[in-house]
């Protein structure tokens, strides 16, 4: 008798939490942030410090700290936007970079990938090529624009070499390191079911490592 009466004294206790946990859910408010607010904390302040750069940037124009070929006026750049973007050819200009930039991206994906994957999985070729993969890494991107222009010139040969040797290294590390974090049991499950290969690289290894990868993407 004493256990049939507890039973249902448990699950009104239980029943009674639940509504109380529910009844709190309901009583949460949404504080929305005001717009001022928003504005003082997240919009002027990079006015501010756009503001500052300008000024600075005026203040050693002024003072003729260098030639002005090599620091113009503010003006002066402006004058040229004006001027390229009456003309048509301010879209073609930036088009230019931000394509040159997109396709060398894309070319680092696909040399990293594959390249971070065999380093992580073979062991040989870690030894060999590990330490200079993180060396590369740690050098900064506009290191090689003095070899490269003295390799191949001012073309896209050097413009595609630079961004390729600052962002393969990059991927392929992050790519390793999100390999190397994989759990050993989620390899030996993989290879259990028959996910062993590209099916296992494509299924299990790259799934797994996508926190290092994104990390080495960005």
């Amino acid at each position: 008798m004493a256990s049939t009466d507890t039973t249902p004294r448990a699950k009104t206790d239980d029943l009674a939490g639940l509504e109380a946990g529910l009844d709190a859910l309901d009583a949460v408010q949404t504080h929305r942030t005001p717009t001022r607010e928003v504005l003082v904390k997240k919009v002027l302040p990079p006015f501010i410090a756009i503001g500052l750069v300008l000024l600075v940037w005026q203040v050693l124009v002024s003072l003729k700290v260098t030639d002005e070929t090599k620091l113009p006026a503010p003006s002066a750049v402006w004058d040229s936007l004006s001027d390229m973007w009456l003309k048509g050819t301010l879209l073609e200009v930036v088009w230019t970079s931000v394509s040159r930039g997109l396709l060398g991206f894309l070319l680092a994906l696909a040399i990293g990938t594959p390249l971070g994957l065999l380093v992580a999985r073979v062991k040989f070729v870690r030894a060999a090529i590990g330490p200079i993969l993180q060396g590369l890494q740690s050098l900064p991107s506009v290191a090689w624009v003095p070899p490269a222009v003295l390799w191949f010139g001012l073309n896209d040969a050097m413009m595609y070499t630079v961004i390729l040797l600052g962002a393969v290294p990059s991927i392929a590390n992050g790519l390793v390191s999100g390999i190397d974090q994989i759990p050993p049991l989620h390899l030996r499950a993989g290879r259990t079911l028959g996910a062993t290969g590209l099916a296992g690289a494509r299924h299990i290894v790259m799934p797994a490592a996508l926190p290092g990868y994104l990390a080495g993407l960005k």
